[in-house]
């Protein structure tokens, strides 16, 4: 159950994208979102937000899918070099609003966040780590957050001792570009999540989902190291709520472990459903939990969550 398509080229699982699409899934998990992983044959009107991570390229067919789920509704997020054309010369996806003008001139440099787009994030500039592209924002198009430039990259012949030059406090292009229903990163966040997890980046692709789809299928207030799932038992006419919250340790070198099963208390979820229930279950346990409705969803606490619990939501 999703209203989240993560587009997929067809070299995944070659190696070549592992990395971006373990960091939107690790993202996306630590997000609480539901997600189904599609390609471009795939039905994009099932879900309100289709993602292009990093480097999906856009073919003229594609464009034209793309185009007319737009049409009908539908939303996108792009990064890095998603989006532009199979020689990588201009965007084919034309719908982001903006324009190439190639690859960023300063690495790394620097996101300064403003308004929903910096949701949770201190009002300061952000450093990121892989180079991005340069880009262009159309007439039509909103700057959600500006690309900030160090004083200079950091080469043989201009160095500075720590990993990055300091900024110059100068705006050098945009960072994140939002036209109509399509957000655009110039950075490559996802595989940067994926290298080095850092949590601007996370908190900025969630709040441009939380723009783009602000009813997500659950909400949760509880650690980003909750998982979340929602599954469908259409002949029983309920929904299942599966969380998780187990802590994976690196002990050794060649895998991580889970030890120790640290519980978690009072679980505030909010699921959007389609009719009213009738009661909410923890299972096995039988235990009945109380519940609200209104506007669409269904709120209710869970007391603990040691590991693993399933909730049923019977309508």
């Amino acid at each position: 159950m999703s209203d989240i398509g993560v587009l997929t080229p067809e070299e995944f699982g070659a190696g070549r994208n592992d990395a971006t699409a373990m960091g939107v899934a690790r993202m996306l998990q630590e997000g609480a979102q539901q997600f189904d992983i599609i390609d471009s044959e795939s039905d994009m009107s099932k879900h309100k937000v289709v993602i292009l991570p990093d480097s999906i390229p856009v073919s003229e067919k594609l464009a034209g899918k793309i185009d007319k789920y737009l049409a009908e509704g539908g939303a996108i997020i792009a990064s890095h070099k998603s989006g532009l054309n199979e020689q990588k010369t201009e965007f084919a996806l034309k719908a982001l609003g903006v324009k190439l003008k190639g690859e960023a001139p300063y690495n790394p440099d620097f996101i300064m966040p403003k308004g929903a787009i910096g949701a949770g994030l201190a009002e300061t500039e952000h450093v990121m780590y892989m180079r991005g592209m340069e880009v262009e924002a159309e007439a039509d198009s909103e700057v959600l957050a500006d690309a900030i430039i160090p004083y200079f990259n950091r080469t043989y012949r201009h160095f500075c001792s720590h990993r990055h030059t300091p900024s110059a406090g100068k705006v050098g292009y945009p960072g994140v570009v939002k036209n109509g229903r399509a957000i655009y990163f110039a950075h490559p966040i996802f595989a940067q999540y994926n290298q080095s997890a850092p949590r601007w980046c996370k908190r900025l692709f969630l709040n441009a989902l939380a723009m783009l789809l602000p009813e997500p299928v659950i909400k949760l207030e509880a650690p980003t190291t909750t998982l979340a799932s929602v599954n469908e038992q259409s002949a029983e006419n309920r929904w299942i709520v599966h969380l998780l919250h187990y802590i994976p340790e690196r002990r050794g070198q060649a895998f991580d472990i889970i030890e120790d099963v640290i519980p978690i208390f009072n679980v505030e979820v909010s699921v959007k459903i389609p009719k009213d229930a009738k009661s909410v279950i923890c299972v096995p346990e039988n235990e009945h939990l109380e519940f609200q409705q209104e506007n669409g969803r269904i709120k209710f606490v869970l007391p603990k969550l040691e590991g693993h619990q399933m909730i049923s939501l019977n309508f």
